[in-house]
């Protein structure tokens, strides 16, 4: 391990995470909020500890595969810690693990929380809450790398690490200017939303926050109502809209604008995401038809529904953990467990995963119909590497292992197996709401504090794909000599 360029990286994301800060502080000064004060400590503690960390650069700038891992993995609970002190020091939590558990929704777009009554609470804590969102839908590390990069030669690796999905790769030559572009295209989304959601009658503050919210598909609401406040049509429809597009592999909106239109909507990916957010919309629409005031009324719930946990949003404008019939239920639980696709801000096990599944499984069984056959897995019309199947495969194994203990372990907390499940899965796959007491209208606030800190890091191991949580906590992480 290259400890030293570690510790530099390291140093350097804690101190972008004092600089995102700021934003907050600017919305406790602008609305005059007493509370505004909570943000300098933790500000200056960002700065001493990431001044300390970083403070020179180290000769040996290499970064390989394993120290990638380490640092997003370290980096992320870091910014965590750091990041729940303006909660802690606010007083509006019972205790720090509570803070913990809603930045580390946050930053992991996760949208769970602990919070019974958010109508109290500062704009600039809300504000922070959200925006944390924003900044972990791309990536810290991929905002670090945009404005600060690092070694071009082993900086894919820190990419690799973070950005959600099997295949990750250059988009242009460097990766400082990759990241530029997907930030761009980023913050063009985020701020095309914010300008559609204003003009549908949304002040700036509240269309900043649930753009913050939709663009890095987190689902954190700045009202006990949430979107709902608004009873419009529109503004859900916009909402809906926008979090099916961030669902979608950011490569392919760089390919549109460089004018590779048609290799953009040639996807495999996109179009089997697409075909399960009209097959899911149309199943549940003719499920609950009955519930609502007409076939648009339903349409617009149902949508809204899909939209926000395919994407792994969180957002509700319905409560269909006690209203909508099991069929409806079961066929949400199932876009759990897909999610979007790779290279958006959306969890889950991603529609690339998917679709690998479906086909190594498939060439499985005509091996045994056709043993002599020679048959390759292709996706996106490229064959794809035998290493990248057992990657899938594993990752897929570990995912359903850490959904089983967690929901395990949560059972000696809670025994309501409903609950406990959706709990792990919304948890791991990044959504926030699930069925039971943590549906629409429910939070996490009755499970203990061990539970919020095992439901913590699931919430980050899902939104840094498992595999850096576990390198980070490997023992042999720290024993053998790092390797290319």
């Amino acid at each position: 391990m290259n400890r030293k360029m570690i510790a530099f990286t390291i140093g350097r994301i804690l101190l972008a995470e004092a600089a995102l800060m700021l934003p907050s502080v600017v919305v406790g000064l602008l609305y005059r909020e007493p509370e505004t004060w909570v943000f300098l400590p933790a500000i200056g503690l960002l700065l001493v500890a990431g001044g300390v960390i970083g403070m020179r650069k180290p000769q040996n700038t290499m970064i390989f595969a394993r120290d990638g891992y380490f640092i997003v993995a370290a980096s992320w609970i870091l910014l965590s810690i750091f990041g729940a002190l303006p909660f802690y020091f606010s007083g509006r939590f019972s205790t720090f693990w509570d803070c913990f558990f809603e930045i580390a929704s946050g930053f992991s777009t996760t949208g769970a929380s602990i919070l019974t009554n958010i109508d109290p609470l500062p704009r600039c804590i809300l504000f922070w809450r959200s925006f944390s969102h924003w900044v972990g839908g791309m990536g810290v590390l991929v905002f670090v790398l945009a404005i600060m990069p690092l070694s071009e030669e082993r900086s894919l690796h820190l990419m690799r690490a973070e950005v959600p999905g099997p295949v990750v790769g250059k988009l242009v030559p460097r990766i400082a200017d990759t990241a530029k572009i997907l930030y761009g295209v980023y913050t063009g989304l985020t701020a095309a939303l914010v300008l559609l959601l204003m003009l549908g009658g949304m002040p700036l503050y509240d269309a900043l926050c649930y753009a913050f919210g939709t663009a890095g598909t987190g689902g954190f609401g700045i009202t006990n109502a949430g979107v709902s406040l608004y009873n419009s049509a529109y503004i859900e429809t916009v909402i809906a809209v926008f979090m099916v597009l961030f669902g979608i592999n950011f490569n392919l909106y760089y390919f549109i604008l460089i004018g590779k239109v048609r290799d953009a909507f040639r996807s495999e990916e996109l179009h089997v995401y697409l075909g399960v957010v009209a097959a899911a919309v149309l199943a549940i629409t003719l499920n609950t038809y009955h519930l609502y005031q007409g076939a648009w009324e339903t349409l617009r719930y149902s949508f809204f529904q899909v939209a926000t946990i395919i994407s792994t949003t969180g957002f509700a404008t319905a409560d269909f953990a006690n209203d909508w019939p099991a069929f409806s239920q079961m066929i949400l639980v199932l876009l759990m467990f897909t999610g979007a696709c790779a290279g958006s801000t959306g969890g889950g096990l991603k529609m690339s995963r998917i679709i690998l599944l479906f086909k190594t499984s498939h060439q499985e069984v005509h091996r045994l119909i056709h043993p002599r056959a020679i048959q390759v897995v292709r996706l996106e019309n490229k064959p794809v590497d035998h290493a990248l199947i057992r990657t899938t495969l594993s990752f897929f194994v570990l995912y359903i292992a850490i959904l089983t203990g967690s929901t395990l372990l949560l059972s000696l907390d809670e025994p309501d197996l409903v609950t406990n499940f959706t709990a792990s899965l919304a948890c791991l796959s990044n959504i926030g709401p699930g069925l039971g007491k943590i549906g629409p209208t429910g939070n996490y606030a009755f499970y203990s504090s061990p539970s919020k800190v095992l439901l913590s890091f699931a919430m980050l191991a899902g939104r840094l794909e498992l595999f850096p949580i576990f390198v980070l906590f490997n023992i042999h992480t720290y024993k053998t000599k790092s390797a290319s």
